[in-house]
Parts: C-alpha cells; structure tokens; sequence
C-alpha cells in the first residue's frame, strides 16, 4: 500500500455500543451524549425538550399510550443511562424500575395428557373421580362423555365411537373413574359440521349463502330500475 493511500475501516453497528432503545437509533443516542456535555443547566434541559420532540417525531406509536410526553421523558433519561441532570417536567425514574427482572409468572406442574381436550377436562375427571356413585355421577359422566366427543371431532373429521371416548375418560382419570356399561351417547347426525376453532364457516365467501344473497338482492334492485 502506498503511503498517499488512507486505509478505512468499515463501521459496523454489531461492534458499536448496544442501543439501550433501539426505536431511535444511534443518532438520538450521540445526541443525548452531546446535551450531556453541555456545562449550563438550562442550556442543557432546552436540549433535552429539543431531544424529546425528535423521539416524539421518530416514535409517533407513542401517542396511543397514556401520557406518552411523561414516557419519552422516561426513555430520555434511559438513553442516557439515568445520569442526566436536567429539569424535567417529571420526576427521575428510578433505574431498577426498568432494570429489575420480572416476577416469573408460576407454569402448571403437570403436562396435559390430552391437548385436544384441554387441561379443563382434565380438572373435570379429577373432580368426578371425587364424587359419590349413583345416578347424578352417571349423569356427569355422561355429559362429559359427549362434551370431549365434540372436542374429538373439531380437531379429528373422522367419526369417534362411545367406547374410544370412555377409554379416553378412564385413561385421563388414571383408571380411577369406571364408566357405567349403561351409558350410551346419542348419535351424530351425519352432515353435521365441525370447524376448527378460531376459523370462520363460509363467511363472506364468494360461494357461501350470504354472499349469494348479496347477489340476488342486487340483482333485483337493477331490474327494478
């Protein structure tokens, strides 16, 4: 290399100081490090106002949150790692306000055994297997026994017979609740429908009934014009 030839070095952000708000970037981070620098108080806080208004114009989302002037204040003084001596219209926070690690939210113990029926059945069975034998429990096993059948078929288009049901029943309550032999559940009507949760059944689709209702009724009103 020739000593006229200046040599430069590529500036990567991965080797740069990580962005404590990444939202407004680098040049809002040299900005705060500049009003930082800057002797006088009050020269110093009219910077800040100026700092707040461009994170305001570069984070417009803010102003669906409450208060959001007392939130940029607070990202302010994060940016410049809580030590920024200015007179802000709101009070300093408090740096282990942000820095404290969340209270871990408590996960059930247990794995649910079946995930098409739900940790709610599960609760139901241990419930039952708690209660006394007679024609009020046979009853309760009854209306679950239908009720996990039509949470069976949402997630399996295939039919489901009694006996794969109660087995599922005596399986979940670990063998501890015994199907009576003289239940029965009623039968499904074979063009029934099932959907899937959280999906809509022909709603607003070119093919469905009310879209071709759509189409009869505007078709009437022409003709009659």
């Amino acid at each position: 290399m020739n000593s006229n030839e200046t040599s430069h070095t590529l500036d990567y952000n991965t080797s740069r100081e990580k962005l404590t708000m990444p939202e407004y970037g680098r040049n809002v981070l040299k900005m705060v490090e500049q009003l930082k620098a800057i002797p006088d108080k009050d020269k110093r806080t009219e910077q800040a106002r100026a700092v707040v208004k461009v994170m305001e114009l570069l984070n417009p989302q803010v102003h669906s949150q409450d208060n959001f002037e007392h939130k940029l204040w607070d990202h302010l003084y994060m940016i410049a790692g809580f030590d920024l001596d200015v007179d802000s219209p709101y009070p300093s926070p408090v740096a282990e306000t942000f820095t404290t690690d969340p209270v871990p939210v408590p996960m059930k113990g247990s794995r649910i055994k079946a995930f098409h029926y739900g940790r709610n059945i599960e609760s139901i069975i241990k419930l039952l297997c708690e209660q006394p034998d007679g024609e009020v429990k046979t009853e309760m096993i009854r209306s679950l026994a239908i009720y996990m059948r039509t949470q069976y078929l949402i997630w399996n288009k295939d039919n489901v017979s009694d006996e794969t049901i109660f087995a599922d029943i005596e399986k979940l309550s670990d063998y501890r609740l015994k199907v009576p032999e003289e239940i029965s559940l009623s039968k499904i009507s074979g063009d029934a429908n099932f959907s899937r949760p959280g999906m809509g059944i022909n709603v607003g689709q070119p093919g469905s009934q009310r879209s071709r209702q759509r189409k009869n009724n505007y078709k009437r009103t022409f003709k009659k014009k």
